[in-house]
């Protein structure tokens, strides 16, 4: 199975993502987002593929979110997706892609939706315990 993740080794939920896919048994395609964002039709195709919002692929923590008034409600998408594409640490991540489906991984075990099934547990890094379904 093909794999890409848009990633931010810096990012908690989105090292242990990562870490899901190759448990998995997937050597993903590793894009730092930060370095190499997305074009806007990409990253506007995956928003609507996972099935959020733009405003839902928005990261507000730790980013200038608030700085830029993004939280005003009159900012329509084509606004929101400019800020993202101005300043790539607004996309909220890991967004991953495979065949399965496209999906924003927080918390990291959503990618589990677009995965084979897992045949053995995984520990997060805060220890935290993924068992296979079943």
């Amino acid at each position: 199975m093909d794999a890409t993740i848009y990633h931010n080794p810096a990012c908690g939920t989105s090292r242990n993502t990562l870490a899901l896919i190759r448990h998995a048994g997937i050597e993903p395609t590793v894009i730092e987002y930060l370095r190499d964002p997305p074009s806007r039709q990409q990253l506007a195709a995956m928003i609507v593929a996972a099935g959020i919002g733009v405003r839902d692929a928005l990261c507000r923590k730790g980013t200038p979110y608030d700085a830029l008034g993004l939280d005003d409600p009159a900012l329509g998408d084509d606004a929101l997706l400019d800020a993202m594409l101005a300043q790539p640490v607004l996309i909220n991540r890991p967004f991953v892609v495979t065949g399965q489906g496209t999906r924003l991984c927080r918390p990291s075990d959503v990618v589990l939706e677009i995965l084979p099934p897992l045949t053995q547990p995984f520990i997060k890094e805060d220890g935290e315990i993924v068992r296979p379904a079943g």
